[in-house]
Parts: structure tokens; sequence; C-alpha cells
């Protein structure tokens, strides 16, 4: 599996994720550049993410569901932040309603993604930043932690095929 570690910081209200890929940084930017290879991988195998819209410019939007074993749509939308391919990448992401727009309720982390040569081959930083520590653990209690893992565990296959 490419995750190599996931680091939950409750002083610092920050989830780390860290992957290691065999593949050159231009290539592990794709996945995030390439709307139909995001959707290969941003939900959990149970879980395939569909993106709707994809804009991957400061101030852009991307938005997307994932569709659950039941048949279930659970969307979501990024606002992005920052861009500066093929090394990083920052949007807010969140949870959305049935037409797409952002659930005023629900909670919303910040997410920073950092490609790095390493060896050879791309290291993928992401940490997700949370506005305080309840918000964070109803993320992680929602499965946060788990789901991440699983997604990002499928980049291997698709870098391979």
């Amino acid at each position: 599996m490419t995750v190599t570690s996931v680091d939950k910081d409750l002083d610092n209200l920050t989830l780390t994720l860290i992957a290691d890929f065999s593949a050159p940084v231009e290539r592990v930017w794709q996945l995030w550049a390439d709307p139909r290879q995001l959707e290969r991988w941003w939900g959990p195998p149970t879980y395939p993410a569909t993106v709707e819209q994809h804009d991957l410019t400061p101030g852009g939007d991307v938005s997307y569901f994932m569709t659950s074993p039941e048949g279930e749509k659970h969307y979501g939308w990024w606002r992005v932040t920052s861009v500066a391919s093929p090394t990083s990448l920052e949007f807010t992401d969140g949870f959305a309603d049935q037409d797409g727009k952002p659930s005023p309720d629900q909670p919303t982390t910040d997410v920073r993604v950092q490609l790095t040569e390493r060896d050879g081959g791309t290291r993928m930083e992401m940490r997700s930043s949370f506005d305080s520590r309840e918000q964070m653990e109803q993320l992680v209690n929602m499965g946060m932690v788990e789901g991440l893992q699983e997604a990002v565990g499928q980049i291997d296959g698709i870098l391979a095929g």
C-alpha cells in the first residue's frame, strides 16, 4: 500500500497523510488535475466518486458525489485557493446538499497537497486542517482516516495501468 503514515495531531488540529509512489511528480499531479483520474481514487473503493465540475484554478470549484454500495449519493465540493502545478494544491473541502450547494451546517476542511520528488518517485503529503477539536473528532468519527487511506491506497493501481 502506498500510504506510509497518517498522523492525527489534536494540538494543531491537523490530519496528515503521507504516501510514496514510484511515479514522477508530473504523473502524480495528473491524478489531481484530470477529473477522470481523480474519480478513480478520490472515494474509497466502495464509494466511487463522480466529478461533475473541475476547475483547478485559484477561486475555482470542484463538485463531486460519492455513490454508496446501496446507491445513495453523497455530495461534496472544493473551493480551490492555491495551485502551483505540478507540486502543490490547496482547497477547502466540504459537504453539499443534493443540488451540490455547500451545506452550511456541515464542517469544512482546509487541505494542502504537496508533491515532492523522492528517491526517483514522488512523496505526496496531504494535510487537512480543522477549525476545532470537535470538528476534527466529528470527521474522524465519520471515517475520514479510513476513507482517505482506502482512497489513496488505490493510486498505485492507477499509476501502474
